[in-house]
């Protein structure tokens, strides 16, 4: 087993809520994997402002990897894109580089109009959790919903409309691996084929489950990252009981 200043650092960045809270699961089930998650203030609703402060929480002085959930697959790659030291691979889940529902733009002034209002319960399961998700879950994301205000959820979504980082694939020096979820109804399959469109050297696992991935497939993700770890080139593995 490496030394731990040796194994790599897991650097979660966030889905839309920007919380972090709903990496509980995947925390959980990590074990001896050490894990740093970013939380968005929320009153950052911007790209660059997100990449902005998840830079301030890059390590320094280890070797590390970048995980983007969803809205943050865009601050990965940009991040990555920096070639920051210690930086070994890339990590996208249920993620994208550009807006991967670009038939809802239409929607975006109608955004605009929305007043504050709480996401309904069902609507999050049909979108994000499944029809299996766990009353531990449920609750989860029951209590998270208070910390994501309905202006940052506005303004992340229209930040998601016009984002589009395709040029910046071909700046990263590092392996990627995109975990997707088979029955996502946010993240369809042409965001990941446009990836791998402008970057060939992509490793792609996928994973049957809703959006949420990381929170109803925890172990499964494990697995899937350590075995992506396992064949990067410096062949640091990362430790972590998979129970």
């Amino acid at each position: 087993m490496p030394p731990p200043e040796e194994r790599p650092l897991l650097v979660l960045l966030p889905g839309m809520d920007g919380t972090g809270r709903m990496f509980e699961p995947f925390v959980h089930a990590a074990g001896d994997l050490e894990t740093r998650v970013v939380r968005y203030p929320p009153e950052l609703t911007t790209y660059p402002d997100c990449i902005a402060f998840a830079r301030t929480q890059l390590p320094t002085g280890r070797p590390f990897l970048l995980l983007g959930e969803s809205f943050s697959g865009p601050v990965a790659i940009a991040l990555a894109a920096e070639q920051p030291e210690g930086l070994q691979g890339v990590v996208l889940c249920s993620s994208f580089a550009r807006n991967p529902r670009p038939e809802w733009l239409w929607l975006r002034p109608l955004l605009r109009l929305l007043p504050p209002l709480q996401l309904p319960l069902p609507l999050l399961r049909r979108l994000l959790l499944g029809k299996r998700a766990s009353g531990a879950l449920v609750q989860l994301t029951t209590a998270m919903l208070p910390h994501f205000p309905t202006a940052t959820m506005k303004g992340r979504t229209l930040a998601v409309a016009a984002v589009d980082h395709t040029a910046l694939l071909a700046q990263i020096q590092v392996p990627i691996l995109s975990l997707r979820a088979a029955q996502d109804r946010l993240v369809p399959w042409a965001a990941t084929a446009w990836i791998r469109a402008h970057r060939t050297q992509l490793d792609i696992t996928t994973l049957q489950g809703p959006h949420w991935l990381l929170q109803t497939r925890p172990r499964a993700c494990l697995q899937a990252i350590q075995a992506f770890v396992d064949l990067l080139p410096s062949q640091t593995a990362i430790t972590g009981e998979h129970r």
